[in-house]
């Protein structure tokens, strides 16, 4: 089992920048695949970003490609996601995920959960 607290959330213009982090307890963090997912106040939750536990893989929903960018720490048990050229519509809470089985870009394949952080841009 693996905890997740994220942090570096926060109000930003647009055109700014963030760093989210995610924090994991447990000693087998390499074997997660992580991912970010996003969910805006009416909407559904949606996929951001994920690399595999090995991060030999990792891939982005067409709306943040070229702007976000995701890494994991294995030494700091912690993954990351570097959000550049922030818009508005990236307004939301972010949530991290882990999963032992899949590195998936579905919601329901991670069990474990951090409890977000909200990002805000304004225009």
């Amino acid at each position: 089992q693996v905890q997740l607290v994220e942090s570096g959330g926060g109000l930003v213009q647009a055109g700014g920048s963030l760093r989210l982090s995610c924090a994991a307890s447990g000693r087998t963090f390499s074997g997660y695949h992580m991912g970010w997912f996003r969910q805006a106040p009416g909407k559904e939750r949606e996929f951001v970003a994920r690399i595999t536990g090995s991060s030999s893989s990792i891939f982005y929903t067409d709306s943040v490609k070229g702007r976000f960018t995701i890494s994991r720490d294995i030494a700091k048990n912690t993954v990351y996601l570097q959000m550049n050229s922030l818009k508005p519509e990236d307004t939301a809470v972010y949530y991290c995920a882990a999963s032992r089985n899949l590195p998936s870009t579905r919601y329901w394949d991670y069990a474990y959960w951090g409890q977000g952080t909200q990002v805000t841009v304004s225009s």
